[in-house]
């Protein structure tokens, strides 16, 4: 590696781990790094590691993306032993201050989790791999630090073995020390991928214990759930976890269905096809959109004059202006802008050879910034409409890093304390967040600003910050694009004020103002200022 030369001796290997007998690949890489007197940070070692040149040579290059590799694994066997003691101090602290035994260890999941810049939610998974590398399968963690397993693979090994007794669990570990995650060697599964390495822990978890394995699998089907995620030029990916028998007949129906319309001279390819029989079975129409709620959230600009401006699709993300117009119109765009009113709704019927009915619910921002302008109340409870309001303008949990649909209408600053039942004072959240932040310790505060942004401040002194994405129109900075000041909210039904001939318009004043969505949430991180 002469590209590294003059960048300082190895360190010693006790100070790579925290093991003398840290693995060679782990002395390895910390020979990029100048030796730094004293106990080594984190800090020291990044800011060493930025430093390293790249490689000249090819050869040289595969080595340090290698090594770079198993670098990650050595940080993410750390962050499992730093995890384990976090939660041990905490529940010391915990007990001292006179915790309950069962209430002990509570929110330190979501700090794990925060501090990895993940869903709180995700956390307790974060923290229960931590404690079964820890303290029931040591190999597989010397083979996590030592570069032989990435996190991915240590994740799916502790999970396939999770349904086990500690005592088999452990024994499982021992069995597969020789060869568990072994990427090179001469292990039983060297150069294995997941499905290999998933194939031997099941069947030492098995031999180990077979009634587990068999009532976890009985039990699996409560896990049964569809779920929908966003794919590329607008299209999302729609997943069933269903148990095996019925997965393979709804798979076979489908198949039959599609064999049949081809063998019928549809020329339609065999997977369209499928994909179009699914959405027609399971909504009753074949565009699927006719008794469906679909909510787009657009400018006034984009739906009636024609602006390029995206849209935003709920439960999806950012789309194409053109495709959010053919959407709605049921037909291919026709170019050129036409003529709007002073309230932005068109001239003639949007809804003409569509075949869906279409309404128009009006979300207004403040100009400049973006802001959507609040709805106040008294109420203990928020009331629908500002209900409706939090979901426009948060979409999605709004505790950094979480992406979940909102389950929970919050007060930041809990009623019970005098927060008021006001649009500045609530925030959407999942579940699984609001009892996180309701856990002692821990608070939250809207901060003043440009855009509805929320301080989250956690038992140990960190701070994390959300601020609301600026609905379409609005630019990152409050300023980009020109803030409009009115929203035009599209939805495929509903009561309020109908896209419909201008005689047959209903006043203003009895125009609803059901919002629908505006975005996800972006974050910031800072340390305690101590």
């Amino acid at each position: 590696m002469e590209a590294v030369q003059g960048l300082g001796g190895a360190l010693p290997p006790a100070q790579v781990a925290g093991n003398p007998a840290a693995p060679a690949a782990a002395t390895r890489l910390v020979s990029w790094v100048a030796p730094v007197p004293g106990v080594l940070s984190v800090a020291d070692i990044s800011r060493s590691l930025l430093s390293v040149r790249v490689a000249t040579d090819g050869p040289g290059m595969i080595d340090q993306l290698r090594e770079l590799e198993d670098l990650k694994s050595l940080a993410a066997a750390k962050q499992a032993r730093i995890a384990v003691a976090f939660d041990l101090s905490q529940r010391r602290e915990q007990a001292a201050a006179g915790v309950p035994a069962k209430e002990q260890g509570a929110g330190v999941a979501a700090q794990v989790a925060l501090a990895r810049r993940e869903p709180p939610a995700r956390g307790g998974r974060l923290l229960g791999l931590a404690k079964a590398l820890t303290t029931e399968m040591p190999h597989t963690l010397a083979a996590l630090q030592s570069g032989q397993l990435n996190e991915w693979r240590a994740t799916l090994i502790v999970k396939e073995t999770a349904c086990l007794s500690a005592e088999d669990r452990c024994a499982v570990d021992e069995e597969l020390a020789a060869d568990t995650g072994t990427l090179s060697g001469t292990g039983a599964l060297a150069g294995a991928g997941d499905r290999a390495i998933l194939a031997t822990v099941r069947a030492a978890a098995y031999r180990r214990d077979p009634h587990s394995v068999a009532r976890r699998a009985n039990q699996a089907v409560n896990d049964r759930t569809v779920t929908l995620r966003p794919a590329p030029d607008t299209m999302a990916r729609l997943s069933a976890l269903l148990p095996v028998a019925q997965g393979v007949a709804v798979y076979a129906a489908l198949t039959r269905h599609a064999d049949t319309a081809r063998s019928n001279g549809d020329d339609r390819s065999r997977s369209a096809a499928m994909a179009d029989e699914l959405v027609q079975r399971i909504t009753g129409t074949p565009a699927g959109i006719s008794s469906i709620e679909v909510q787009l959230v657009m400018t006034d600009r984009t739906l009636f004059q024609a602006d390029s401006e995206p849209a935003r699709l709920a439960g999806y993300g950012i789309v194409p202006a053109h495709w959010a117009r053919q959407t709605i119109l049921g037909q291919p765009e026709r170019p050129g802008p036409g003529p709007a009113d002073s309230a932005g709704a068109p001239e003639t019927d949007l809804r003409a050879g569509s075949g869906t009915d279409v309404w128009l619910r009006r979300v207004f921002t403040a100009p400049g910034t973006g802001e959507l302008l609040a709805m106040d109340s008294k109420a203990r409870l928020f009331p629908p409409g500002l209900r409706r309001f939090l979901q426009v303008r948060d979409d999605t949990c709004r505790i950094p890093y979480c992406d979940a649909p909102i389950r929970h209408h919050d007060h930041i600053i809990p009623w019970h304390q005098d927060g008021p039942t006001t649009s500045t004072n609530g925030q959407g959240l999942c579940e699984a967040c609001n009892h996180t932040k309701e856990t002692p310790g821990f608070s939250a505060r809207p901060v003043p600003g440009p855009r509805h942004t929320v301080e989250l401040k956690t038992p140990t002194g960190h701070t994390y910050h959300s601020t609301a994405l600026p609905p379409p129109g609005t630019g990152l900075d409050g300023a980009g694009g020109g803030a409009p000041a009115a929203i035009a909210a599209v939805l495929a039904t509903g009561p309020p004020y109908e896209l419909a001939p201008r005689a047959a318009r209903a006043a203003p004043s009895q125009r609803a103002r059901r919002p629908a969505v505006v975005g996800n949430a972006q974050s910031a991180y800072s340390r305690p200022k101590h």
